[in-house]
C-alpha cells in the first residue's frame, strides 16, 4: 500500500494551520496583556474621580451653612465625607499595588480586574454622594460635580464591564 499523493500537501496545510492557531493565540494573549494595563489606567482615573468629588464635597460642606453653621459639622455628612476618604484611600492603595506588580513584570491580571472594579463602582458611589452633599446645586451646571456624577459611569464600562471584571477576578481566583 502507497501514501496518496496527497499526504504531503496535508501535512503542510496541518502544519500551517496550526502555526496560525499559535499565532492567533499569542496575539489573544497579548492583547489581553494591553487590556490589563489599560485597566490599571483606568482604575487611577476612578479614584481620581472619587478623590475630585470628595473634594468637591468637603469644599461646599465647609461654605454652606444651616442652622449656623456649616454643614460639614452635621454627622450624616461628616459621616458621608469619612466614609468616602476610607473608600477613596483603599482603592488608591489598591491600584499602586497592581502598577507595581505590572512594572515588577508579575502576573497583574487579577489585581487590575480588581482596582478596576472596585475604583469604578467607587466613582459612582463618591459622585452620587457629593451630588446628594450638594443637595439641587449638584444638578447646576456651574457645579463641577455636576460632570463628575455623567462621567463616573463610564468607569464602570470601559475596558471591561464590571461583569466582565467579575468574570477576570473569578478565572483568577481559581473558582
Amino acid at each position: 500500500m502507497r501514501p496518496s499523493p496527497m499526504m504531503p500537501i496535508c501535512i503542510l496545510h496541518y502544519s500551517l494551520k496550526q502555526v496560525l492557531v499559535e499565532r492567533c493565540i499569542d496575539c489573544v494573549r497579548q492583547f489581553l496583556k494591553v487590556l490589563d494595563g489599560g485597566r490599571i489606567g483606568v482604575a487611577a482615573m476612578g479614584v481620581g474621580l472619587a478623590q475630585g468629588a470628595l473634594d468637591q464635597a468637603l469644599a461646599y460642606a465647609r461654605q454652606r451653612h444651616a442652622f449656623g453653621q456649616p454643614i460639614s459639622k452635621f454627622q450624616a455628612i461628616a459621616g458621608k465625607l469619612a466614609d468616602m476618604s476610607c473608600e477613596i484611600e483603599a482603592s488608591r492603595l489598591l491600584v499602586y499595588r497592581a502598577a507595581r506588580e505590572k512594572d515588577l513584570d508579575r502576573d497583574f491580571s487579577l489585581t487590575a480586574a480588581q482596582a478596576k472594579l472596585k475604583t469604578g463602582r467607587l466613582a459612582v458611589r463618591c459622585a452620587e454622594e457629593s451630588l446628594q452633599i450638594h443637595g439641587g446645586y449638584g444638578f447646576i451646571e456651574d457645579f463641577p460635580i455636576a460632570r463628575f456624577y455623567r462621567d463616573a459611569k463610564i468607569l464602570t464600562i470601559g475596558e471591561g464591564t464590571d461583569e466582565v471584571q467579575q468574570m477576570v477576578i473569578a478565572r483568577g481566583l481559581g473558582a
